[in-house]
């Protein structure tokens, strides 16, 4: 089918995944997969950032370094970090050595204090711009495959007028595709249908779950 392969391992998947087991891995065990966790999302968010104008399987092996680098993406961590934190992290050759992009890490920390003050959770205000199921595809094929979406463009919008910085609509849209706000997985994907699956049993953040509104203990 139209941008699947067939791994060595009988697996079929999206065209990116490759042959790297690593890159295999992230496909397979994480993509598309609902996320509501800030950490993770905090994470991927400036990872996203880091990526921009690189191979994301570069930041992909450098991701158990950055979590190093970066306190595990703690935010309140992250936060505190100050100018000897960023000289310390662009000597850093195992992460990419970017000072504007460090810079921008330890600020977008800073403002996920404020957003997880002003909505609760980092979770909670991310997946309000979930798209609505009936804007999306069936399917998914290789003609449904686009760099922005309007919801992305939105949470780029939001986020930037809340002082965020390397979240273009275009990085926070791989940002979503990652964490599960949409299913990207191509039709074909042996992971497709599982991914799909999580996402219907997934709870929103800031959802009340249907035995609460209903009254069922």
């Amino acid at each position: 089918m139209d941008g699947i392969i067939t791994g060595d391992d009988g697996v079929t998947r999206c065209f990116w995944a490759g042959s790297d087991p690593l890159y295999r891995r992230y496909h397979d065990e994480e993509w598309g997969r609902p996320v509501a966790d800030d950490t993770r999302l905090f994470e991927k968010l400036c990872l996203e950032g880091f990526q921009s104008g690189l191979a994301w399987i570069t930041i992909l092996r450098k991701r158990e370094n950055f979590r190093t680098a970066f306190a595990g993406f703690d935010i309140p961590t992250v936060a505190a970090f100050t100018d000897v934190d960023v000289d310390r992290l662009v000597s850093d050759v195992g992460i990419v050595r970017h000072r504007g992009k460090i810079v921008s890490t330890i600020n977008n920390a800073r403002r996920a204090l404020d957003l997880q003050a002003e909505a609760g959770s980092l979770a909670a205000f991310i997946w309000r711009f979930e798209p609505a199921p009936e804007s999306r595809p069936a399917g998914f094929t290789m003609k449904d495959i686009q760099p922005k979406t309007a919801e992305s463009t939105a949470l780029s919008k939001e986020l930037k007028k809340r002082g965020w910085s390397f979240v273009g609509p275009t990085t926070v849209y791989a940002f979503m595709q990652s964490m599960g706000l949409v299913n990207d997985h191509l039709d074909g994907c042996d992971v497709r249908d599982a991914v799909e699956k999580e996402r219907a049993a997934f709870v929103r953040p800031g959802a009340i779950p249907a035995k609460v509104k209903t009254g069922l203990a």
